[in-house]
């Protein structure tokens, strides 16, 4: 039974039509067992409680972290390994990046990943940080962006911007839209009414972030996209939640 097993390998080994045909069956059964399921399922990625699209401040603040290519020294992925775990926090979970257009997944990092980095430090550590970086990571090679805080932030768009959104498929409502320009200005100015603002984006924080409550700019958005990175799903839960399933 070997020896005919070992001489039926051997014929295939040697015919490189027949080789070909069956690698390409074997690839074919594999693709479909890998690629079928997924018509027949409305999303791969398990939806956690606290998830919520970006506030337009937020999201214009990440429009900025990508427009001055931050994520090309800092991932927003923390892996499942023990090493990462225990400096970074928990791992990722897919949901957290469900909205995201592009996502920040990946794991090339000349700086720490920024996947939970919001509340780690405060809103002045920040500014100062992205102003002189070496003023307190004396070994960082992070170049300055002390242009933000001098830069007013444009609110022309952000009412379309999200439409566009709302088109790919991130939920945005109409009321969302048509108040997006008055929910950027409300939530960089604590003195002002941010009640509808907390009522469409829940764990929305309210406060000048720039340390200039007198302007608003492109630092008050970039600092309130960090300080609202990994703070929106209580990773405990959902680790739970994960358990379970």
């Amino acid at each position: 039974m070997a020896s005919q097993l070992a001489a039926r390998h051997k014929t295939i080994e040697r015919n490189v039509t027949l080789l070909g045909v069956l690698a390409f069956v074997a690839v074919a059964i594999g693709g479909i067992v890998e690629i079928a399921p997924l018509f027949w399922i409305d999303s791969t990625i398990e939806k956690v409680d606290g998830m919520r699209p970006y506030t337009p401040l937020e999201q214009v603040g990440r429009d900025i972290y990508v427009r001055e290519g931050c994520y090309t020294c800092h991932s927003q992925m923390i892996r499942p390994f023990r090493d990462e775990v225990e400096r970074y926090g928990h791992y990722s979970l897919a949901a957290e990046s469900m909205y995201d257009h592009p996502f920040q997944w990946g794991s090339k990092r000349t700086g720490p990943d920024l996947a939970r980095v919001g509340g780690r430090y405060s809103d002045e550590w920040h500014v100062q940080h992205l102003k002189d970086p070496r003023s307190v990571v004396p070994e960082s090679i992070m170049p300055s962006y002390a242009f933000l805080s001098e830069t007013d932030l444009s609110t022309d768009g952000i009412a379309g911007k999200l439409r566009a959104l709302s088109d790919v498929g991130v939920p945005y409502s109409k009321e969302m839209i048509d108040s997006a320009e008055s929910d950027l200005k409300a939530q960089a100015d604590p003195a002002g009414d941010a009640a509808a603002l907390a009522k469409r984006y829940p764990k929305s924080q309210v406060r000048d972030f720039d340390g200039d409550p007198s302007r608003l700019t492109e630092m008050d958005a970039l600092v309130a996209y960090l300080q609202m990175l990994g703070t929106l799903v209580d990773t405990n839960a959902a680790a739970a939640q994960e358990r379970e399933r």
